[in-house]
C-alpha cells in the first residue's frame, strides 16, 4: 500500500472544559514484498485545536448534551472539515465528569460525531496514564535514568501517573481540583464541594455558600490540598486529610520519584499573575500559585509539560493493523471481537511468582473496574526462550489473576511480544476450565491505553487480523 492519511478526532469531556482536536495520521507499510505486511503510523500531527468551553451541566449531577453536539459540529464547521471526512476518534469522559448521572447517554449522542469511537469512560487510573502520555512524561522517562511522575490536575481530580523507561509503573487519583470551590462573577461563593465541606467543618473555617470569596478566608483550604498534593508524591508529614481526599487509591510509593510534570488546565495557573485571582470563577489560580511555592518545586526537578490543559485531548484514536504471529492459539467461537482495552504488566511484574504476577494483574484491573467485571487484554512482554517451567508460571500466574473474568464467563484474551503463544496458550488451557473461550496472540506491540480489534483468522487458520488503536500523543 502507499501513504494514506487518516483523520482521527480526539473529545474530552472534562470536569470543568469540553475541548477536541483534529489529528493526521500517515500510515505505511514497511514491510518488504515476501513478508507479512506491517502496517505502521509514520508520522502524526494535530492539524486543528479547538475552543476550549465549560462543559455545560444541567445539574450538579447531569450533563447537558445539546450544548456540547452543537459545539463539536460547530468546530467541524471552522475546521473547514464534514462529519464524514473523520474516519476514527476517541471520546473521553474524565474527571467528576465521568462520575455524572447520564455520561454514558452523552457518549451515546456524541459517537455520531466520527467513524469508529475508541474510549468511553476513562476510569481515574486510565485517565492518569492518557493525561500523562499526553504531557511528555511517558518520553521524559526514557531519557532519565528514574521514575517521572505526571500530575493532571483539572477540574475535580488530580490524577498521577508512575511512568519508568516508558512503562506505567504506578497511578493515583485525588478529589483535588481547581473547580471544587465555584465563584460568580460578584466574587461570591455558589458551590463547594462535599469533601471541601469536610475540611472546613474539621478546620472549624467560617466559609460558606453565598459568602464574599477572598483570597485571606479560602488559604488555609488551599495550604491544606497542597500538602496532600505533596503527600501524595511522599513529601511532608501527613495531612489528616489525605485519606478523604483519595479518589481510589494514593501511589504505592515503592521508589523515590524524583522528577515531576504537571498538566491539567491547574498546570496552566502556575505561573499565571493575574490581577483577578478568581478571574475563571474558581479557586484554580489559587490552587497553581500555592502550588508554585510548594514543596513540590522545592525538593523535585519539575520539567515543562508538553501538553497542560491538551495533555488528555491531545489523544485522539488511531489504527496501526497488524497481522498476529504464526504461534497462536485460540477458539475461534469468540471472534471476531472489538475495542478491548490493553492492560499491560510490567517487566518486573512479569518475573514475580505465579501469586506475585496473580496478585498483579488482579490489582491492576482496577484500571477498568468501573462498571463490573471489565473485559481485557492481558498484554506480557514474554521470554525470548522460555523454558517448561517459565512457560508454566505464566499460565498458571495469569489464569489465576484473571479468576474474576474466568467466574463471570468473559473470554481469557492475552497478547505475548515475543515469539511463544502457542506454548503459553498450552498452559493456559490446561489451567483453564474445559473448552472455556480465550485467545493467546503472539509478535502484536500494544501499550497500556490501547485498544485492540481481533478479526476472524486468515490464512487457513493461522494467524489473525489485529488493529492495535492507540490514543495518538502529539
Amino acid at each position: 500500500m502507499a501513504k494514506e492519511t487518516i483523520l482521527t478526532v480526539g473529545i474530552d469531556l472534562g470536569t470543568s472544559t469540553t475541548q477536541l482536536v483534529l489529528a493526521e495520521l500517515t500510515v505505511e507499510n514497511f514491510a518488504s514484498a515476501f513478508t507479512v505486511p506491517r502496517i505502521t503510523i509514520s508520522d502524526k500531527k494535530v492539524v486543528y485545536r479547538s475552543d476550549i468551553m465549560f462543559t455545560p451541566l444541567l445539574s450538579q449531577t447531569e450533563i447537558d448534551d445539546e450544548p456540547i453536539k452543537r459545539f463539536v459540529s460547530e468546530q467541524y464547521q471552522k475546521a473547514g472539515i464534514q462529519k464524514q471526512d473523520i474516519q476514527m476518534g476517541a471520546v473521553i469522559i474524565t474527571g467528576e465528569t465521568a462520575r455524572k448521572s447520564n455520561s454514558n447517554k452523552v457518549l451515546q449522542a456524541l459517537s455520531g460525531y466520527a467513524g469508529d469511537f475508541v474510549v468511553a469512560t476513562a476510569g481515574p487510573d486510565l485517565e492518569s496514564i492518557i493525561a500523562g502520555k499526553g504531557a511528555g512524561a511517558q518520553d521524559y522517562s526514557v531519557h532519565q535514568n528514574a521514575p517521572v511522575v505526571n500530575l493532571d490536575i483539572g477540574g475535580g481530580t488530580t490524577n498521577l501517573a508512575v511512568f519508568k523507561e516508558g512503562e506505567v509503573t504506578d497511578t493515583a487519583c485525588f478529589d483535588i481540583g481547581g473547580r471544587l470551590i465555584k465563584v460568580d462573577e460578584n466574587q461570591r461563593i455558589v458551590y463547594i464541594a462535599p469533601k471541601i465541606k469536610e475540611i472546613i467543618a474539621g478546620k472549624n473555617l467560617l466559609i460558606k455558600e453565598g459568602d464574599q470569596a477572598s483570597t485571606k478566608s479560602l488559604e488555609p483550604i488551599i495550604l491544606e490540598l497542597v500538602k496532600v498534593l505533596e503527600n501524595s508524591i511522599n513529601i511532608g508529614e501527613k495531612s489528616p486529610y489525605y485519606e478523604l481526599l483519595v479518589t481510589n487509591h494514593g501511589l504505592r510509593m515503592i521508589e523515590t520519584l524524583p522528577t515531576v510534570t504537571f498538566s491539567g488546565g491547574v498546570a496552566d495557573c502556575l505561573t499565571n499573575q493575574d490581577d483577578n485571582p478568581f478571574k475563571y470563577g474558581d479557586i484554580g489560580l489559587l490552587l497553581g500559585r500555592s502550588i508554585q511555592n510548594s514543596q513540590i518545586f522545592a525538593q523535585k526537578q519539575v520539567l515543562p509539560s508538553i501538553e497542560t490543559i491538551r495533555a488528555t485531548v491531545v489523544g485522539a484514536g488511531s489504527h496501526t493493523a497488524e497481522i498476529s504471529g504464526s504461534t497462536i492459539a485460540y477458539r475461534e467461537q469468540i471472534l471476531p471481537v472489538k475495542n478491548i482495552p490493553i492492560l499491560k504488566l510490567t517487566t518486573d511484574d512479569e518475573n514475580l511468582s505465579v501469586d506475585g504476577m496473580a496478585q498483579r494483574i488482579y490489582e491492576k484491573l482496577d484500571w477498568y473496574r468501573l462498571e463490573g467485571t471489565p473485559q481485557i487484554a492481558l498484554a506480557v512482554k514474554g521470554l525470548g526462550n522460555p523454558s517448561f517451567a517459565d512457560i508454566q508460571r505464566y499460565g498458571k500466574g495469569i489464569v489465576k489473576g484473571l479468576d474474576e473474568l474466568v467466574q463471570a464467563n468473559i473470554p481469557v484474551i492475552v497478547i505475548v511480544d515475543e515469539d511463544m503463544a502457542k506454548a503459553l496458550g498450552h498452559a493456559i488451557s490446561a489451567n483453564l476450565p474445559a473448552n472455556y473461550p480465550f485467545i493467546c496472540i503472539d509478535s502484536v506491540k500494544v501499550e497500556n491505553g490501547d485498544y485492540v480489534d481481533l478479526g476472524m483468522p486468515v490464512a487457513e487458520g493461522a494467524v489473525l487480523p489485529v488493529i492495535v488503536k492507540t490514543l495518538v500523543f502529539n
